[in-house]
């Protein structure tokens, strides 16, 4: 959950050519976060963008 009350369980994340990894944003359904993925890999940078499912909160 995130401060506002709202789950947003899927993450974008970039890879430098670095192997460094960062997230991107945190997004309330795969197909919104893949849409922002999707836009940032059209850019044509060097990273890598990718979607994942954020652990479960304990």
């Amino acid at each position: 959950m995130t401060d506002s009350g709202a789950v947003q369980p899927w993450l974008v994340i970039r890879q430098d050519d670095n192997g460094n990894r960062y997230r991107v944003g945190r997004y309330a359904t795969q197909d919104e976060a893949q849409k922002i993925a999707d836009t940032l890999d059209a850019r044509g940078h060097k990273q890598l963008y990718w979607v994942e499912r954020a652990a479960p909160a304990s």
